[in-house]
């Protein structure tokens, strides 16, 4: 037993240097040769897991998102060998993977009528818009799959994929404003990128992120996971129900189970269900982060501006942020615990929304209980002028 963990750590080790070296695609063949015997039975985990030990050293994430990519296609072959040898097994419709997977399908579809339009030099308006809808798909694994791999000690992914979904996204932004802008060679050369990026993210997905989540989660947690789906939505495709078909949307409390007993308030008394129904019916979204940096509430309104599942219950605010801008949500979170800023606020334009966002700190006796995210689209109330009196009409 001691010599196989003393090999896995070797194994490890080796790999960590592997990845630590590898700063071009020019390096592949050099490594190839150097590591051939370390690759032949090489693991997605044992990737991931050498990303993440990176990370933990030190390493700043954008560095090894950087050279994800790079290496990805160093162990190409020996991903493509271990996703043959080891496959996850039939998964039933249903089953979040499943979905997912079926989401890759029509992407994958999507990106070679992309691929055929800039050949031909067609519009590529409306298949950009196709592809956009990707959005979902990705917004799923931030918020309901990396939730909880990170809750069994396993960050890297959502650390380093979260960053490749936003170099995604702003690549289809920057099509967008090529196409309107009747630039149709920056679009067709962007678009080309983008059809590069979105495959090898696929393969990332089907060969280390799907295959190392069925293997550390368990079937209960899968539930969990896909209960909280259906507050994101899918992109092309509906899930299939023959996985668990007994699932029932989540309700937040039976109306047989609601605990009668008020609770006393600063002001006045009011029953749980009361106060639920106040906070799902103000017209702005709220989210309390308690004062250990764990999401412990989010208000469930009508119309959600920024996206929220179950799967952020718990989670270190630090994760719900993508990479780029945690650095910022920490400095904002330290000010408050410190007293050097009560109040932090930011607004942007978002379509025909204009979205005010504002953080407060909450204390209780001078003690520092956590902060409190609300935010609101405005661009309503800056419309306003002149008068409305109560009985105007």
């Amino acid at each position: 037993m001691s010599e196989s963990i003393q090999n896995k750590e070797d194994r490890k080790r080796e790999l960590s240097e592997i990845i630590g070296n590898l700063k071009t695609d020019q390096d592949i063949p050099k490594m190839k040769k150097r590591f051939s015997t370390l690759l032949k039975d090489l693991s997605p985990e044992e990737i991931a897991e050498a990303e993440q030990a990176l990370i933990a050293e030190g390493v700043p994430v954008e560095d090894v998102q950087k050279l994800c990519e790079i290496h990805v296609a160093a162990f190409e072959d020996s991903l493509k060998k271990s996703f043959r040898r080891d496959k996850m097994g039939r998964i039933l419709a249903g089953h979040p993977v499943d979905t997912y997977r079926k989401e890759n399908i029509a992407l994958k579809k999507l990106l070679k009528q992309l691929k055929r339009s800039i050949r031909k030099a067609e519009p590529l308006g409306y298949i950009i818009h196709q592809i956009s809808l990707v959005e979902n798909h990705y917004v799923r694994k931030e918020n309901q799959l990396f939730p909880y791999l990170e809750g069994v000690g396993f960050s890297g992914p959502s650390k380093v994929m979260w960053g490749k979904h936003d170099e995604i996204r702003e690549l289809m932004k920057e099509i967008s404003q090529s196409l309107e802008a009747d630039n149709l060679a920056a679009s067709r050369k962007k678009s080309s990128v983008l059809i590069t990026s979105m495959k090898r993210m696929i393969f990332m997905e089907e060969k280390i992120l799907f295959p190392t989540a069925m293997r550390k989660l368990p079937e209960s947690t899968w539930k969990d996971i896909r209960r909280g789906e259906n507050e994101i939505g899918y992109s092309w495709v509906k899930p299939g129900n023959l996985w668990d078909p007994d699932i029932l949307p989540v309700e937040i409390k039976n109306s047989n189970s609601v605990d009668s007993a008020e609770i006393d308030l600063s002001v006045g008394k009011l029953l749980p269900k009361q106060i639920d129904l106040m906070l799902k019916n103000l017209p702005l979204d709220i989210t309390y982060v308690d004062e250990n940096d764990r999401v412990r509430y989010y208000s469930q309104g009508k119309e959600r501006i920024f996206p929220r599942s179950p799967g952020i219950i718990g989670r270190d605010v630090q994760n719900c942020h993508p990479p780029k801008s945690v650095h910022i949500v920490q400095k904002i979170v330290e000010d408050f615990k410190t007293g050097k800023q009560t109040e932090a606020e930011f607004w942007i334009q978002m379509g025909e929304k204009f979205i005010h966002i504002r953080y407060f700190p909450l204390f209780e006796d001078k003690v520092y209980r956590g902060v409190i995210e609300v935010s609101q689209d405005i661009a309503p109330l800056r419309a306003l002028e002149g008068e409305k009196r109560l009985l105007d009409e």
